[in-house]
């Protein structure tokens, strides 16, 4: 049983269709002793959408053939072998407005907080991870403002404010998660939207895609910076280049950032390593669709 279809609506996280979610949740844990990993999808998705359900577009376990979507569930190696361990399909109701997703990412957060405080009910040891994108990064870090148990976060193109996530991850549960924060100057544009739309907790609050965290238990990779690819080509991480200056997809469209995403939650690569692999600063932003200015020539110096 590689994957459970999850879905969180008003009265919380139930299993897609009619199931039991108990039962079903044992059984998948009694399947497999690997590591659960929840994937949560972003914007414009809702379960059960004529044509934007997560559950038969990203979030599908079998092959997806469309230009802006991939399965996760494949390509983070959820394939139903032995060991790979029980996915969870996590979906929530992002379609209206901006503010409407946002408020409701908030609730869906909370469905989260008690869907993992119900596994580790039944089986504390196991641990917990999270793949999230865009507004579902604000979905996994408000259940791990609430306490729950997260064992490392792989967040792509996360729409939430900085302060928001450093609160979250100094709580107790988000000290001991380790997290990835995925970043690329193609999604500048939307990070900006973000922060003009919505109003920020804190005076002069930016996106998380603007990478000054300061944390030790937070690695910031962006995706786009020519120097950090050419650092994780030789680390055995080859991904492609970058094709577009704006792009909120990249972080999982991109060739080659699965197989990094798949060391990262499994511990082969430990966030340490990867932080000494990655140079300090990211790119300023705009850097990618403001080009740079040229420098003024020298004035000529005068004949003598």
């Amino acid at each position: 049983m590689p994957l459970l279809r999850i879905t969180c609506d008003d009265q919380g996280p139930r299993l897609h269709g009619t199931a039991a979610l108990i039962p079903a949740l044992r059984h998948g844990l009694a399947a497999d002793p690997g590591p659960v990993t929840v994937m949560i999808h972003g914007f414009r998705y809702a379960p059960g959408h004529m044509i934007s359900c997560p559950h038969r577009s990203l979030l599908a376990a079998g092959p997806v053939s469309s230009a802006r979507i991939r399965s996760w569930p494949r390509r983070l190696g959820l394939r139903g072998q032995h060991g790979e361990g029980l996915g969870l399909a996590f979906g929530w109701n992002a379609r209206g407005t901006i503010w409407q997703a946002h408020a409701r990412a908030a609730h869906a957060g909370r469905g989260l907080a008690a869907l993992v405080d119900l596994i580790h009910r039944i089986d504390p040891a196991r641990p917990v991870n999270v793949v999230a994108h865009s507004l579902g990064a604000r979905v996994a870090l408000r259940a791990l403002a609430l306490d729950a148990p997260v064992s490392r976060m792989v967040l792509l193109a996360g729409a939430e404010f900085a302060s928001t996530t450093r609160a979250a991850l100094r709580t107790q549960a988000g000290q001991q998660a380790q997290v990835l924060n995925v970043t690329s100057r193609e999604n500048d544009l939307f990070d900006f939207a973000m922060e003009c739309l919505v109003r920020p907790p804190e005076a002069g609050d930016r996106m998380l895609g603007h990478g000054q965290l300061g944390l030790p238990n937070v690695a910031t990779l962006q995706l786009d910076h020519t120097e950090t690819l050419a650092r994780l080509r030789k680390a055995g991480f080859p991904i492609a280049e970058p094709t577009r200056r704006v792009c909120h997809w990249s972080p999982y469209l991109r060739a080659g950032v699965f197989p990094l995403y798949r060391a990262v939650l499994s511990g082969s690569l430990s966030l340490p390593h990867l932080r000494a692999l990655l140079p300090e600063e990211p790119s300023p932003r705009w850097s990618r669709l403001l080009p740079p200015r040229p420098r003024a020539p020298l004035p000529a110096l005068p004949a003598r």
